[in-house]
């Protein structure tokens, strides 16, 4: 398959597209040609570029690493119908089929369900999981607290509700280059449709048909949950649940929020490192 098509962003970066017929996913691609491959994927109203602090421990461990804005955010389309988990699944094999899995795939927050189902459905496309701040089934929530959610989000405030949740699941620490990264992020909002796309996305989302997924997954996992994830009434209970559904292991990171890979990258990396060896036998 042979349906992506590279081009230059005003920053410089590249990025490349996958067709994928009511529109395009974003991606980008780094390391070299035959190594071993792991695709990282963000969550709910993020950008691809989140695991910026993690990528380069990668690329210098020897892999080939992969990072995929999901539909509807970064540079990805907006002309989807569907935003959800299954449909970020899809995304998410249609991609690995077209670098060459198996992969290790490492997942943030929604996109944990999405590599969950992918790992279930094509176990062929994917040598391992790495979790973070991992939903694999829907969190305790009242009507009333759904029903301020949908209003906080409606327009002309909803992009600045976002950002500033955003940045509150950040709870012990921020990077450095935090007040920059929030500004792209907001940009992003701004760009035609992916509003729109959001809300979409808000109201599709459920992952109660995820959870099921879970007793099909065959490959290694590693959940890593911060201890402080707001996400979460329980992190810690939440973390353990979820590695003994994958039959995985957890990480619990002292003082994380809801993304402990970017708050902690001096713990997280070592531990993905180790865990990226065994999965592809290194």
């Amino acid at each position: 398959m042979n349906n992506d098509q590279a081009v230059r962003t005003p920053t410089g970066a590249v990025v490349r597209y996958l067709d994928r017929g009511e529109g395009r996913v974003a991606f980008d691609v780094q390391g070299p040609e035959g190594a071993p491959l792991v695709v990282c994927l963000p969550g709910m109203g993020d950008l691809r570029q989140v695991f910026r602090f993690n990528v380069p421990s990668l690329l210098e461990a020897g892999f080939r690493v992969a990072t995929m804005d999901l539909r509807g955010q970064g540079d990805s389309d907006t002309t989807f119908s569907r935003f959800e988990d299954f449909a970020a699944a899809s995304d998410l094999i249609a991609l690995l089929e077209q670098l060459g899995g198996p992969a290790l795939v490492y997942g943030n927050s929604m996109s944990s369900a999405a590599a969950v189902v992918a790992a279930a459905q094509r176990p062929d496309l994917v040598a391992g999981l790495v979790l973070t701040g991992a939903f694999i089934r829907n969190q305790p929530s009242s009507k009333a607290m759904e029903a301020l959610m949908r209003a906080a989000l409606a327009r002309p405030w909803g992009p600045s509700v976002w950002i500033a949740y955003y940045a509150g699941l950040y709870k012990t620490r921020k990077p450095a280059d935090f007040a920059d990264y929030k500004r792209k992020l907001a940009a992003s909002m701004k760009r035609p449709g992916r509003w729109k796309a959001f809300q979409t996305l808000v109201k599709q989302l459920t992952h109660a048909e995820v959870e099921p997924y879970a007793d099909q997954v065959k490959v290694p996992a590693l959940v890593v949950m911060g201890a402080k994830d707001p996400d979460f009434k329980d992190p810690s209970g939440e973390a353990k649940f979820v590695a003994e559904r994958l039959r995985g292991e957890a990480l619990l990171v002292e003082g994380a929020g809801h993304y402990p890979m970017t708050e902690f990258p001096e713990v997280v990396n070592p531990k993905v490192l180790e865990f990226a060896a065994t999965v592809f036998g290194a």
